[in-house]
């Protein structure tokens, strides 16, 4: 067998990262105890009929014990913060009923789901007003993988998001059920959604840490914890991460430098081991990771950390020895072949601040900016034309869609990004080429993934069409959305 090879840097570009940024706020971890990490509870079907499963998904407003003190107002799905995990199955027939209990309109975006668009995907052309309910349906069809669900309506998706609105969804198909990966949810299965927040009094105050470059806070958050401990009863733990975060980048790395292996990304598990001790995880990004605590002994901690700030602690308890052995493949991934006589789609992401542009142009609800035939694949070059000095990472993001990462700057992508995926970090200065197929249609969003970047207008539509099934939409303007008497 070949030698392991563990990478231990962090792949995107240093002179860009998001602590050089005038604006950046730094991690710092509050005087608080320690309690234990919350692990959401998961979302329970109102009945199930054959291969149809009926959900209800309840956006509402709650409090949540986040600081010492007086409660904290927030926002959730079906809970008072972020909200329970949806488990879906390839195959399944899904019927979901969306209320919402908040005060205004907000939309139910499935991030990472191949399903139709505007009105299954989510988007700001799904409203749901308050008080009011919208359903939909759809039959899964994709691989297994740790996607999310959280509100996108313009321009308010940044504060809804930072309010508390996000909550996992977890993917399984039959293939990665035979992998030799755990899979106890709670146990040695467990989402960490990575956040940041600042409080006022115990408060969230999100117009007092706007940023319009990407609100950022000073406290970390892991599940709606602050310094939460995970208690390990098994020698190894998955983690479905995701970077659930307005702006922040997380750089996460053991406190003693262990190592750990990626084995899926955005998209679903990766075709083989990626053996690492840093990852770093632009907005919206996922991965998931396993970490084998075999060389620990009871009693022993291990906290998690992002650049020098511990994010919450892993406490090793007794548990049976594991001698699972990762297979040096994993998944096939599909060798798609760009669909002939096609030319190479190019969009722009340029600017900073409310400079911010997509191809030069702003966001608007009633423009379709691209059209992309079902079945067609596509090569797509992204390029984000920030300059290396004062510049940023825009992580670019596809609705309805998993894309591969061909190249960046003409050279093999990083070394985790092998498998599908639909969010990708692009340096400054730097185009990456992505090789995209739809196959479910509809219009659909492609867009930074920096909340505030997309609120102000860093976003465009593109719609995946039959020729043979031509469809029509009625596409709402922000003013109708906005307004329930005019939609």
């Amino acid at each position: 067998m070949a030698e392991q090879k563990v990478y231990s840097d962090y792949f995107f570009d240093e002179p860009v990262f998001d602590l050089h940024d005038g604006g950046y706020v730094p991690l710092s971890l509050p005087d608080v105890p320690e309690k234990p990490l919350t692990i959401p509870a998961v979302l329970q079907p109102d009945r199930v009929e054959g291969n149809d499963v009926w959900y209800t998904v309840t956006a509402r407003a709650g409090e949540t014990q986040i600081l010492p003190g007086v409660k904290t107002k927030t926002w959730g799905y079906n809970a008072d913060l972020l909200g329970t995990t949806i488990v879906l199955k390839d195959g399944v027939h899904y019927h979901v009923h969306i209320e919402n209990q908040l005060p205004e309109v907000t939309t139910l975006h499935w991030h990472g789901l191949n399903v139709p668009g505007p009105i299954t995907d989510g988007g700001p052309h799904a409203p749901v007003y308050p008080g009011k309910s919208r359903d939909i349906d759809f039959t899964l069809d994709q691989p297994a993988q740790t996607d999310w669900i959280h509100p996108h309506p313009c321009p308010n998706t940044a504060r809804q998001v930072w309010n508390g609105l996000a909550a996992a969804v977890v993917v399984q198909d039959e293939i990665e059920s035979q992998l030799p990966f755990p899979r106890n949810y709670g146990v040695d299965d467990i989402p960490v959604i990575l956040q940041d927040r600042t409080y006022h009094e115990n408060q969230l105050d999100y117009e007092a840490d706007y940023d319009v470059d990407g609100t950022l806070g000073k406290y970390p958050l892991v599940n709606g914890t602050i310094n939460g401990v995970f208690q390990v009863t098994t020698q190894r733990v998955r983690l479905r991460i995701l970077n659930g975060a307005d702006r922040r980048e997380f750089r996460l790395h053991f406190g003693d430098q262990h190592q750990f292996t990626q084995i899926g990304s955005d998209g679903g598990i990766l075709p083989a081991p990626v053996h690492l001790t840093k990852l770093m995880l632009t907005a919206a990004e996922r991965a998931e990771v396993i970490v084998d605590f075999g060389e620990y002994k009871p009693g022993d901690r291990v906290q998690l950390f992002s650049d020098d700030v511990p994010l919450m602690t892993f406490e090793i308890g007794t548990f049976a020895p594991d001698d699972t052995v990762l297979p040096e493949h994993l998944v096939d991934i599909a060798d798609w072949q760009p669909t002939s006589g096609l030319a190479i789609e190019k969009t722009v992401m340029s600017g900073m601040d409310d400079e911010v542009r997509l191809d030069g142009k702003l966001f608007d609800m009633q423009r379709i900016d691209r059209k992309q035939k079902l079945g067609d694949v596509v090569d797509w070059e992204v390029t984000n034309t920030n300059e290396m000095d004062g510049g940023m990472i825009h992580p670019f993001h596809m609705h309805g869609c998993h894309f591969l990462v061909l190249s960046r700057n003409g050279q093999a992508p990083y070394p985790n990004e092998h498998g599908f995926k639909d969010v990708v970090g692009v340096n400054a200065g730097e185009t990456v080429k992505i090789r995209v197929l739809f196959d479910v249609p509809g219009v659909f969003m492609y867009h930074c993934h920096i909340l505030e970047h997309e609120d102000t207008g860093m976003m465009a539509q593109i719609e995946a069409y039959d020729p043979d099934h031509p469809q029509t939409y009625h596409l709402l303007s922000m003013d109708e959305m906005n307004h329930p008497h005019q939609a």
